[in-house]
């Protein structure tokens, strides 16, 4: 089991370092990508900046508390697209029958799919959420011990995880639909919500966000924790489970729609 896994990371490796390769033939492209992704960051700090030149609270959040989630968000949704943004081609290689190719492989053909391509704007993102990320901690009540940082750091990982079974599960519905991009932006956009506290959201939107799409956990909750808000705290601990059961789904769905195709014309 250990050596199948090295082997996969190291496939998954290369098929990165492939992919940076061919990127990097267009160097103005990847710093246009890169500074494209600080400015929409940027942009949403702004607008959240806007909004508390309003209000002092948002559903009891202050400013810095709402940065806090609104960075973990962004870095969580930043980091994906640098590794695993091959995703959004599942629909194309399905309908094209070029996910043939990937199935005379002896690699997983998930694995291919996500290694297959990179977003730079991802690197973009990331930054500007790290460094909103790091105001945000300097101004808010938190006693960070290594316990905390170690269990944070589970918790985002976590957050990570369950955002792309989120996403794998949206592009699946390539094997039954004929415009699943369309599923799976609509999921995508979903998730968005959880840029911000579910207290604002109705009684609907906050059981779809904990529960069918549990965009919350990966930033509204953990940021509850972190912050240690009363009966939403225990909830970001649940972060973990929360991820494994998504991907036991994401991985259900995706084999079941693999057992399904039938190549190009399907």
């Amino acid at each position: 089991m250990t050596a199948a896994l090295l082997r996969d990371l190291r496939l998954y490796r290369r098929c990165l370092g492939a992919v940076i390769r061919g990127i990097m033939e267009y160097v103005a492209d990847f710093w246009i990508l890169i500074g494209a992704g600080i400015v929409t960051q940027s942009l949403g700090l702004v607008f959240l900046g806007v909004v508390f030149a309003k209000v002092p609270t948002l559903a009891g959040w202050t400013f810095p508390e709402m940065v806090l989630i609104y960075s973990l968000f962004g870095i969580v949704a930043g980091v994906l697209p640098i590794f695993a943004d091959g995703i959004w081609n599942l629909g194309r290689l399905i309908h094209e029958g070029r996910f043939d190719y990937l199935l005379t492989r002896p690699y997983s053909p998930l694995l291919q799919v996500l290694s297959r391509s990179m977003g730079f704007n991802g690197v973009g993102d990331t930054l500007a959420s790290l460094a909103m990320f790091g105001w945000a901690v300097a101004h808010v009540d938190v006693a960070w011990t290594p316990g905390t940082v170690l269990v944070g750091l589970v918790l985002l990982a976590s957050a990570i995880a369950l955002r792309l079974a989120l996403l794998v599960i949206g592009n699946s519905a390539a094997f039954w639909v004929r415009s699943p991009f369309v599923f799976a932006i609509t999921v995508l956009r979903v998730g968005e919500l959880g840029r911000y506290p579910i207290g604002i959201y109705g009684l609907g939107i906050r059981l779809l966000l904990t529960t069918a799409l549990p965009f919350a956990f990966t930033a509204f909750y953990p940021a509850a924790w972190l912050l240690g808000r009363g009966g939403q705290a225990w909830l970001g601990l649940g972060t973990p489970l929360v991820a494994a059961l998504a991907w036991l789904a994401a991985l259900k769905i995706f084999n079941l729609g693999l057992r399904r195709y039938e190549s190009s014309g399907h």
